[in-house]
């Protein structure tokens, strides 16, 4: 019997796309007060509270994607969170320049995030 990888990398693909927020979940943790900064200078209300459980949603969704728990809602969730995330902070049409491009540049590749989420919610249904 020939050898699948489709197995294999589906839990590659769901580690380190999980992993993505795992590990930014768990980072926030070491700068709340520059994040908290930068949500309320956007002008978000309660930004700590904002950053906290932004931040556990990230770790959680992260982790369940990890372990292929509740896959497609996981998914979802981290698809609305990134788009939330990326309105309320990635406001590139507010800037000029190299700090545009930049802003821009993280708007392609969270786009591309939400497509891996779209890809990995499609597997596990």
């Amino acid at each position: 019997m020939p050898f699948d990888p489709a197995p294999t990398l589906l839990v590659v693909g769901r580690l380190l796309l999980g992993g993505l927020f795992a590990f930014a979940g768990v980072r926030h943790m070491f700068l709340i007060p520059v994040l908290t900064q930068a949500i309320a200078a956007r002008g978000v209300p309660f930004p700590r509270l904002v950053l906290l459980s932004g931040s556990s949603f990230q770790f959680v969704g992260g982790v369940l994607l990890i372990a292929g728990l509740w896959t497609p809602a996981a998914a979802f969730g981290l698809i609305v969170f990134t788009i939330a995330a990326s309105i309320m902070l990635l406001n590139f049409w507010d800037m000029d320049g190299s700090a545009r491009q930049n802003t821009i540049n993280a708007w392609l590749s969270n786009i591309a995030i939400v497509g891996g989420l779209l890809v990995t919610a499609a597997q596990a249904l």
